[in-house]
């Protein structure tokens, strides 16, 4: 080979033509350190000259100060060497092999955590791969196991099952390879962890305790049964009279291989009547059905007796029109839940209830008159016959859990608006066989109204009068010379007074805030005593800590203001005389008095 040829170039100091000139990365690192290692510049200085960071030239001028040349070369890193297929040990490569020939479906990840688990080394996926294409053939021809139903030992089926995974085979690939289930191989491994070798061999089924069942007890069931109209609760109850404890099923039980011994025909009870309901209705808005429901288990600390839910259902439909959580079950609590339906939906021809006094109260009676709605009562007893028994039990199944877990009042709320949605747009059982594809109570009501209302018709029947108050900065309304406390969280907001009856309310966007209990003067309109306050615990809390809690009996929630002062009557002003504008003569008149 011949040599290269040396080319001649002029000496420069120039960094930027130096690097031109470079070969090695060595040579540049000199090159950029020999003027301070060699004569002394500064650091800072060649820092200027090449743009490398000072702090860089001084470091790589002590290494070379210390270790000389090789502080050059030591920086440079090292390959190292590549895995490949054929640097694993011929041991590996051959199980890698065969575990492909046992359970071809093996993934390449599990076959090397099988020998890393053998080895203690784990391979790659990729040589894995590459040892299956090009490795060494398989040193097995069949299975090592055979599949667990053609294993006649019991314990040499868990054994398999066990050693299989001692080597580190996941439950997954056993249960594959074994032709059986993950779960009993999840049962086997448990055994043995729990038992070790005792674990391997089958346990006996057998009944351990004596039968309860005895041939005496048999045939005394056997003698009772001669009556076909006995059932299995009925004969618990007969054999618990004598002294015999059998339970409910295994009297069944028994009675049913009687039946099937001795050839007997189960009795069959009479087929009832179906009863139809009373009020079905033909048409939408024809019934409204109301209850009221207690939520006893819930977790509100400030609540000691049950949760209500006053609900209204609309029996065409099955729609809930309106339906509220309520700390109490009074009838000013029942009418602003009518009322809401009755402003949203209109008046109905008829409501359903049953006979419980807020539904029959002298307020309740006298608007149902006014608006000319058909009271109706279902019969005692017989809570079937309102429809509303049937949504019970589906807020039941889809609501008290998430009613009976919240802590407070507002996540009661949230959860019970939840359940509305929900329910007015899920399909309903009773709509099952529409063929028109409406199958929620939303879809089936379609909107449609029932008698309509005016605002100030309804205002008028409901409440005696309805006031709009601004809340001031401590939460308080201005009220006939009084002051009633409502919520301080919703400072200078405008929320709404209403008055039935001698009960204040104060609301905010349909959220109750505040209850006042009132003696009117005998003019009706002036507020003679205010007593027992009830506030309503909110979300609409004030954000600012304070600096002490007050109980209710520590602060005023109410407070008497002062009456207004009488105005002065106006004081009669002298009589005054009209000064003439001009010279009097013998011809003008005498001056005017007048009255101011």
């Amino acid at each position: 080979m011949p040599k290269r040829k040396r080319v001649q170039r002029e000496h420069t100091e120039d960094w930027k033509t130096i690097q031109q000139y470079k070969l090695w990365p060595e040579q540049t690192a000199y090159e950029l350190l020999r003027p301070v290692v060699l004569f002394g510049d500064p650091a800072i200085q060649r820092a200027k000259e090449t743009g490398e960071p000072r702090p860089t030239l001084e470091r790589k001028a002590d290494a070379f100060d210390e270790q000389g040349m090789v502080s050059l070369f030591a920086s440079r890193p090292r390959k190292q060497p590549q895995e490949t297929a054929r640097s694993l040990p011929p041991d590996m490569r051959q199980l890698i092999v065969d575990l492909r020939v046992e359970l071809p479906t093996m993934s390449l990840r599990e076959i090397a955590e099988i020998c890393e688990a053998r080895f203690q080394r784990r391979p790659s996926h990729n040589s894995v791969k590459m040892v299956l294409a090009s490795g060494p053939p398989p040193s097995i021809n069949t299975r090592r196991y055979q599949t667990w139903d053609q294993i006649p030992d019991p314990a040499e089926r868990r054994h398999a099952v066990v050693q299989l995974h001692a080597e580190g085979w996941s439950i997954t690939s056993i249960a594959e390879y074994l032709a059986t289930s993950r779960q009993t191989v999840y049962t086997t491994l448990k055994r043995w962890v729990k038992e070790g070798v005792r674990g391997l061999d089958d346990k006996s089924r057998a009944r351990k305790a004596p039968r309860v069942v005895t041939m005496e007890i048999a045939n005394e069931i056997r003698k009772k049964q001669e009556n076909p109209l006995i059932g299995e609760w009925r004969m618990h109850a007969a054999l618990l009279q004598e002294g015999i404890k059998v339970s409910p099923r295994t009297c069944g039980r028994i009675m049913a291989k009687h039946r099937a011994l001795y050839g007997w025909d189960k009795q069959k009870a009479p087929p009832k009547p179906k009863k139809e309901m009373p009020f079905k209705a033909s048409r939408r808005h024809e019934y409204w059905s109301i209850d009221i429901r207690y939520i006893e288990h819930h977790q509100l600390p400030n609540i000691k007796g049950p949760v209500y839910v006053i609900s209204v259902l609309e029996n065409f439909s099955r729609m809930l029109l309106a339906s509220a959580i309520s700390e109490r079950q009074d009838t000013a609590a029942y009418l602003w839940v009518l009322a809401k339906a009755l402003r949203n939906y209109g008046a109905p021809e008829a409501i359903v209830t049953d006979s419980g006094g807020v539904f029959y109260s002298k307020r309740a009676m006298a608007i149902y008159e006014a608006l000319d709605i058909r009271k109706e009562r279902i019969d005692p007893r017989q809570s079937w016959q309102n429809y509303i028994e049937a949504h019970f039990g589906i807020m039941r199944r889809l609501a008290d859990y998430y009613l009976n877990k919240a802590s407070t009042l507002d996540e009661m709320k949230k959860a019970h608006r939840k359940f509305i949605r929900d329910y007015n747009c899920q399909i309903h059982f009773a709509h099952r066989e529409r063929q028109d594809g409406r199958h929620s109570p939303q879809d089936v009501l379609r909107g449609v109204l029932a008698r309509t209302l005016e605002a100030s018709t309804l205002a008028r029947i409901f409440f005696a009068t309805e006031f709009i108050r601004h809340l001031d900065r401590s939460g308080y309304i201005r009220f006939r010379r009084w002051r009633f406390y409502a919520e301080e969280g919703l400072a200078s907001q405008q929320v709404q007074v209403s008055i039935y009856t001698s009960t204040l309310k104060i609301e905010y966007q349909e959220t109750e805030l505040a209850f006042y209990t009132m003696e009117w003067a005998e003019d009706n309109k002036h507020i003679k005593e205010v007593k027992n306050p009830r506030l309503i615990e909110t979300g609409y809390q004030s954000p600012h800590l304070k600096l002490w809690t007050l109980g209710p009996d520590e602060w005023l929630l109410f407070l008497k203001l002062p009456d207004y002062t009488a105005r002065k009557k106006p004081q009669r002003k002298p009589d005054v005389i009209q000064l003439p504008l001009l010279d009097p003569d013998e011809n003008q008149r005498e001056p005017r008095l007048i009255m101011r």
